[in-house]
C-alpha cells in the first residue's frame, strides 16, 4: 500500500509539471498548420567548370549539407527536397522573416580564412564602419510595414551594401584555407560566463594553415578574415602572444561583443559554409497555413470526438478497469504533449496521426492487461492476484510490441527526413511514455482501488461481468 502512495505521488507531480510546461510552452505548429517561409535554391555549375550541370549525386550532396544546416537554426520539422534536376525546396514552419533564412543560407557557396593585406588597417577600419552604417540602414528599412512601401530603396541599399563588401574583400587575400579544412563551430560562454564566443576545430592540414596564417597575422593589428561567398562574417586580431608560433593545434575561438544568438549565427554559418557546388535563393516567398482555420478546427473536432468515444467503450467494456484506463489515457496525453514542448517538436499533421496512433496503443497494452486479468478472474484467483498476474502476464506482450513500434521509429528518425522524421519522433515519444503509463499509471491506480476498498474486492463483477462470487480467501495482498 505504501509504494502505491508512493507511485500516486509521483504520477501527481508529473502530472503538475506537465500541466505547467503547456502552460508555459506554447504548442509549435508546422508549416502545413501556420505557415512559415519557403525558398527555391538553384544548384549552379562551379567557375572552373561553368559547362558542366551538377548531377542528380551532386544535387543530393548539396541537399545534405542544407539540411544540416537548416538543423542547425533549431527550426522542427523543415523539409528540404529535390525539384527537378538542379533544385532544392526547403520549407520552414513559423519563420515569418523569409529574408531572414535567405541571409542564412544564400552564399553557402564557399567559406574561406583570409589574410589581411599590408598597408591596408587604415582603409579596412574606414570602409567596414561604411559598411557597418549601411547594414543598419537596409535593416531598418526591411522591417515590418516599411519593407513594402521602400522595395526601390531596400534594392539600392542592397546593392550598396554589396559595393562595400566588394571594397572589403579586395582588402584580404587567400591562403588556401576554406571551408572543406573546418570539422565544427559551435557557440560557447567564455571564461568570465558574461559573454559568448564562438569555437571553431580544424583537421590536420587545416590546423596547419590557420597555425600559419595566425603567425603571420599575430601582434600585427591586421584581421583575419572570414569570409562566406566573399561576404565578410567576422574579422578577429589574433595577439602577439603567437607570433612565435601561430595557433597550433587546429584549435581556436573568436572573442568578441557576442550574445548567444549572434555566436550561434556566426557558428552556423561557418559550419554550415562548405558546399560541392554554389547555390543561389530563385524564390523566396512567404506562405500562409495549408489546412486553413476551419480544416484546423475540423481536425481538432473529430479528434476529440474519437477520443471520447474510446474513453466511454473502455469504461463500457471494461467498467471499473476501463474508467481508471481512462485516466491513465488522460495522464499519457498530458505528458506526451509536454515531452513535446520540452523537446520542441512541431505539430504537423503526420505529428498528429503519430500522436494519435500512440494512442491506439496505449489503449491496446490496457487492453491486454484488462483480457489477462479476467482471464485470472474466470479461473478463480482472488482480485488482487488477478490484477497482479494480469499485468505480469501481459507485459511481455506490450514491450514487444512497443519495442518492435520503437525499432521502426528509429528506422524511420534514420532513414527518413521532414516530415516523415515528424512522425517517428512522435509516435516514438508516444510509444515511451504509453509504456509508462500503462504499466505504472493503470498498475498503481488499480491496485490502490482494490487494496483500499473491501467493498470492491468483493464485487469481481466490475472487473468481469461474467464473475459473480468470489474466492473465500480474498484478503488483499497475499503470496501464492
Amino acid at each position: 500500500m505504501q509504494k502505491q502512495r508512493a507511485y500516486i505521488i509521483l504520477i501527481l507531480a508529473l502530472v503538475a509539471a506537465a500541466i505547467a510546461i503547456l502552460i508555459t510552452i506554447p504548442p509549435q505548429l508546422g508549416l502545413d498548420l501556420r505557415g512559415g517561409a519557403q525558398l527555391t535554391i538553384q544548384v549552379n555549375p562551379t567557375k572552373e567548370n561553368p559547362n558542366v550541370k551538377p548531377t542528380i549525386k551532386d544535387v543530393e550532396a548539396v541537399q545534405r549539407v542544407l539540411e544540416n544546416r537548416i538543423n542547425e537554426f533549431g527550426v522542427s520539422e523543415t523539409t528540404v527536397q529535390t525539384i527537378g534536376e538542379d533544385k532544392i525546396l526547403i520549407q520552414i514552419p513559423g519563420e515569418s522573416q523569409p529574408e531572414e533564412a535567405e541571409r542564412r543560407l544564400k552564399g553557402t557557396a564557399k567559406l574561406e580564412f583570409k589574410e589581411q593585406r599590408q598597408g591596408t588597417e587604415g582603409e579596412y577600419l574606414a570602409e567596414n564602419q561604411v559598411r557597418q552604417q549601411k547594414a543598419s540602414a537596409l535593416a531598418i528599412l526591411t522591417q515590418g510595414e516599411l519593407a513594402k512601401a521602400n522595395q526601390e530603396k531596400i534594392a539600392e541599399a542592397r546593392q550598396s551594401l554589396e559595393e562595400s563588401n566588394k571594397a572589403i574583400a579586395s582588402l584580404f587575400e587567400s591562403v588556401g584555407l576554406t571551408g572543406t579544412d573546418l570539422t565544427d563551430a559551435r557557440p560557447q560562454p567564455d571564461a568570465t560566463g558574461n559573454r559568448w564566443e564562438v569555437a571553431i576545430n580544424f583537421n590536420d592540414a587545416g590546423g596547419k594553415k590557420f597555425a600559419q596564417l595566425t603567425k603571420n597575422l599575430a601582434g600585427t593589428g591586421r584581421s583575419l578574415g572570414i569570409f562566406l561567398d566573399d561576404d565578410l562574417l567576422s574579422a578577429p586580431v589574433v595577439g602577439p602572444e603567437f607570433a612565435d608560433t601561430g595557433i597550433a593545434g587546429g584549435r581556436a575561438v573568436i572573442t568578441g561583443n557576442f550574445d548567444l544568438e549572434s555566436a550561434k549565427d556566426l557558428a552556423i554559418q561557418i559550419k554550415g559554409g562548405s558546399l560541392p557546388f554554389p547555390v543561389a535563393v530563385v524564390e523566396n516567398r512567404t506562405v500562409g497555413a495549408t489546412l486553413g482555420q476551419d480544416s484546423i478546427r475540423q481536425s481538432i473536432i473529430a479528434g476529440s470526438v474519437g477520443l471520447f468515444l474510446v474513453l466511454i467503450f473502455m469504461v463500457v467494456y471494461y467498467r471499473l478497469p476501463g474508467a481508471i484506463a481512462d485516466v491513465a489515457l488522460i495522464v499519457y496525453g498530458l505528458l506526451t504533449m509536454a515531452c513535446y514542448a520540452l523537446i520542441g517538436v512541431t505539430l504537423t499533421l503526420p505529428g498528429i496521426a503519430g500522436f494519435i496512433l500512440s494512442i491506439g496503443m496505449a489503449v491496446d497494452a490496457n487492453v491486454l492487461i484488462f483480457e489477462r486479468t479476467r482471464e485470472e478472474l474466470k479461473a478463480g484467483k482472488t482480485l488482487y492476484k488477478s490484477v497482479e498476474s494480469g499485468f505480469f502476464r501481459a507485459f511481455s506482450s506490450i514491450l514487444d510490441s512497443n519495442v518492435t513500434t520503437a525499432i521502426a521509429c528509429l528506422a524511420l528518425l534514420w532513414l527518413g527526413s521532414g516530415l516523415v522524421k515528424g512522425f517517428a519522433i512522435t509516435l516514438l515519444i508516444g510509444v515511451v511514455v504509453s509504456m509508462f503509463t500503462a504499466v505504472t499509471c493503470s498498475r498503481t491506480l488499480m491496485l490502490l482501488v482494490v487494496l483500499s476498498n473491501k467493498k470492491i474486492r468483493q464485487k469481481p463483477e466490475l472487473f468481469c461481468p461474467n464473475v459473480n462470487s468470489v474466492p473465500s480467501n480474498t484478503t488483499g495482498v497475499q503470496r501464492q
